[in-house]
């Protein structure tokens, strides 16, 4: 999976001569926490509410709204913004980009193809994607089986459990846990029961079907 699939094109931008007032407007009016700031289509930094907040006086100013409005009027996006952004490609694979986010403690990530500003994708489109390749909201049942090593030919028995079974499998992930692996499948569940007996005549443990421990 790359971060092309997942990630917004569709994005709005503002430039460094833009006012914090306008910016903050802009993020209020079409309900974002973001923008881009670019230059002549050069990416030179980002803004997020966080950095507007920031840029305020604090509650205990002697401003009053009027005062406070005009300071911010006054006060440019590129005087406040982030000029350290962490950039990927399109083509980055979407858990490097994921691990980049959790190393770096940060939500976002902007993509640039090249010099030119691709893309925006947050770690609310990496959980959207999770949701994705897990299947959820997809008509069928989970399976969870267990191997205590891994091996080659795995993959190609319970194929073949499937296909004995007549069960079609729609998603499948796979995962470490307490030292053993376990492959969770999502199939159609027109006949679990014989699926399930097929799986563990070829030497497998399945640990749980549709969320129930077995």
């Amino acid at each position: 999976m790359f971060v092309k699939d997942f990630m917004t094109q569709q994005l709005i931008t503002i430039t460094s001569d833009t006012s914090v007032s306008q910016a903050e407007d802009i993020m209020n009016q079409r309900d974002i926490n973001r923008l881009p700031v670019v230059d002549g289509n050069k990416l030179v930094g980002l803004v997020t509410r966080d950095t507007v907040a920031k840029a305020k006086p604090s509650d205990a100013t002697s401003l009053d709204a009027h005062e406070l409005n005009y300071l911010l009027d006054k006060t440019m996006v590129g005087d406040i913004m982030l000029q350290k952004v962490i950039t990927v490609q399109p083509d980055t694979m979407l858990q490097d980009a994921a691990a980049l986010m959790s190393e770096e403690n940060i939500g976002v990530l902007l993509v640039l193809d090249g010099p030119h500003l691709a893309g925006i994708i947050t770690d609310k489109d990496i959980f959207k994607a999770f949701v994705n390749i897990s299947g959820y909201g997809a008509e069928g049942q989970y399976l969870i089986v267990e191997l205590s090593e891994d091996r080659p030919g795995v993959i190609e028995e319970i194929g073949d459990a499937l296909v004995s079974a007549e069960e079609n499998l729609t998603h499948m992930m796979v995962y470490h846990y307490e030292g053993s692996i376990r492959i969770v499948l999502k199939v159609n569940h027109n006949n679990m029961d014989a699926l399930v007996r097929a799986i563990e005549e070829r030497g497998y443990t399945v640990v749980s079907v549709n969320g129930d421990l077995k």
